[in-house]
């Protein structure tokens, strides 16, 4: 099933997701039903709160290339032409970064904030833990798009946006943006 996503500058995406106790069948849905919402979106990460589900689950599906990445940010400005769905996805329940290294800059965008792109420094290189749709821990070794992917919505379960790092000034731009688009 399709999930609502929620829009910036809405105050639920503020909310900090609830760790995840028991991996059961509602939780097996909910990644189900997030993936499909990504898919249907053209994203390549959707966290559960975005979807208003204040949990701590997350799914990425990472694009081949940075052209493939390119394509599908401008794909979502032009919903005429929809890019097929990846074939790499990844569930992380409870996921925790354990370590970082180097930096990087990357063009972001975010479903929850659409039509809008930025650059965001992260960290290039990360090791992340968490449990997998069948409750399983496992660990990755992440770089470059996917490192970032994961952070931002790692970011999206502490109710953070990747608009928190840009200056008050482009905030504020973005907020004034926002409202005329949903209002006018």
């Amino acid at each position: 099933m399709i999930l609502p996503i929620l829009n910036y500058p809405d105050k639920r995406l503020r909310t900090k997701a609830k760790h995840v106790n028991v991996v059961d069948e509602t939780i097996q849905t909910l990644i189900k039903d997030m993936f499909e919402t990504m898919y249907a979106k053209d994203g390549i990460g959707l966290a559960a709160t975005q979807v208003d589900q204040h949990l701590q689950v997350m799914v990425v599906d990472m694009p081949d290339s940075q052209d493939d990445y390119q394509l599908l940010l401008k794909n979502r400005q032009d919903e005429s032409h929809k890019q097929p769905p990846k074939h790499h996805p990844l569930c992380f329940i409870n996921p925790k970064i354990k370590e970082k290294n180097g930096q990087e800059k990357h063009t972001e965008g975010c479903l929850s904030v659409p039509y809008f792109q930025a650059e965001v420094q992260r960290a290039n290189h990360i090791k992340v833990e968490a449990l997998n749709e069948k409750g399983e821990v496992f660990t990755l070794q992440a770089t470059g798009l996917l490192a970032i992917c994961i952070q931002h919505e790692l970011d999206h379960l502490k109710g953070i946006l990747f608009v928190d790092y840009l200056s008050k000034l482009k905030q504020e731009r973005l907020l004034e943006k926002t409202k005329k688009m949903t209002n006018g």
